[in-house]
């Protein structure tokens, strides 16, 4: 179990993805939750990634900015994956 950080409620690890920022404060997807970095997870909602964008959550917690194109394509990744979970279900 991995606490959300966009509904703030404990989430198993595979319904999330993990974002993840290395040392160099590089920031991105991480879908295998084994990057090394501090690292948060958040759920397969795409309607979240725009309210967390737009209330600025991932850069609270990971401390650092984040790009508007890293959100993009956020959101493209996590609407694949929700349509590929709905479509072969939890595999």
């Amino acid at each position: 179990m991995r606490k959300d950080l966009l509904t703030n409620t404990m989430v198993p690890k595979k319904e999330l993805v993990r974002i993840v920022i290395d040392k160099d404060k590089n920031v991105s997807v991480d879908p295998t939750g084994k990057k090394s970095g501090r690292g948060a997870y958040v759920s397969l909602i795409p309607e979240k990634i725009a309210e967390a964008q737009k209330n600025r959550v991932l850069e609270k917690s990971l401390g650092a900015k984040i790009s508007e194109d890293f959100y993009k394509d956020l959101y493209d990744y996590v609407d694949h994956q929700k349509a590929r979970k709905e479509l072969f279900g939890d595999k």
